[in-house]
């Protein structure tokens, strides 16, 4: 008879299974593309490890090829999802989107891998994030430890971006920075694009109050990723509830929310949309919506139309200029 240490305790398919022994088995985003020269779009990337020290934290950063090397180019911090728990950097759908984009786009990417529940609870993931934010922009003088960013990145255009639980990381980091600024870090974000965001909350809205069952399988993730409020109303995945940081000090000049319109998180980003062009902030915030796929379909068919299309209009984002900053 097995022994009941190897019974499923906790199971958030497609994610991860964890059992009650302790050993954790993630089913998805466990395979690993090395840095290199990607041969379809001639981006080059390499690893940075020790971003936090004695940790698994690392980014792997992403430099085009470029059409003129004397040039800086605009700076783009990125971050992983994958509900928190799985994928990392290497892994190929986040590894080959990220070729994909930055040859798109003609940017340089610093792709951010965060420790993850359940090992290492929230909010350490948001905290590893704003750590190697840090470290990108001690770069912002040239004289930082990766060359890459001291030679090609324009730190008057730096982006964030982040895909799902990347999403929701992105929005608590611009939060924090906010924070920061009385310490004078030196931050100049000029946009945000968050895809397919990961945010939530108790009350159904929407297609959420149409298909309970799927309601109920989301409104299990944050309880299980963030042990300590496991309120699905906790400002960090509700970024309208009641004490969040408020949307009028949202500090970058422009917003992207990326939605699909099969994605059970889609009604919750755009209501994200809209509170924020009602809020009295002064960016400007857009919003694009893909017709017949579900979330992330890009990660799993960068091939197709529609994930070019997505692509397109991230690299138009990321290349309009902005007049200085607003008053």
């Amino acid at each position: 008879m097995a022994s009941s240490n190897n019974e499923i305790e906790y199971e958030f398919l497609p994610l991860l299974r964890v059992y009650k022994n302790g050993h954790v088995e993630r089913l998805i985003g466990t395979d690993s593309i090395p840095a290199g020269t990607d041969p379809q779009t001639g981006v080059s990337s390499k690893d940075v490890t020790n971003i936090i020290p004695e940790t698994e934290v690392y980014v792997r950063i992403y430099l085009p090829n470029l059409r003129n090397k004397n040039k800086k180019i605009p700076l783009l911090v990125y971050v992983h999802g994958g509900g928190f728990v799985v994928s990392t950097p290497s892994s190929s759908n986040y590894h080959n989107y990220l070729n994909a984009l930055v040859a798109e786009s003609q940017v340089i990417a610093v792709s951010v891998h965060y420790r993850r529940p359940p090992e290492h609870p929230l909010p350490i993931a948001y905290e590893d994030s704003w750590a190697a934010l840090q470290w990108v922009i001690s770069h912002s003088n040239g004289d930082g430890p990766e060359e890459w960013l001291n030679n090609y990145a324009d730190f008057g255009r730096v982006f964030l971006s982040g895909e799902s639980a990347g999403a929701n990381i992105v929005l608590l980091v611009i939060a924090i920075g906010n924070s920061e600024l009385d310490f004078g870090l030196n931050l100049n974000i000029l946009g945000v694009a968050l895809v397919h965001p990961y945010f939530w909350g108790s009350d159904p809205i929407g297609s959420e109050a149409v298909d309970p069952d799927r309601k109920a399988s989301v409104d299990r993730l944050w309880p299980f990723v963030c042990p300590s409020n496991p309120d699905n109303d906790d400002p960090r995945v509700n970024p309208l509830a009641e004490g969040g940081p408020g949307l009028m000090g949202l500090g970058c000049r422009r917003v992207l929310v990326c939605v699909a319109e099969k994605d059970i998180l889609k009604d919750r980003g755009w209501v994200y949309f809209q509170a924020l062009g009602r809020s009295g902030w002064m960016g400007v915030v857009e919003i694009h919506e893909t017709e017949g796929e579900g979330h992330a379909f890009h990660l799993y068919d960068l091939q197709c139309g529609k994930a070019k299309e997505l692509i397109t209009r991230m690299a138009a984002f990321f290349s309009r200029d902005m007049p200085p900053m607003f008053h």
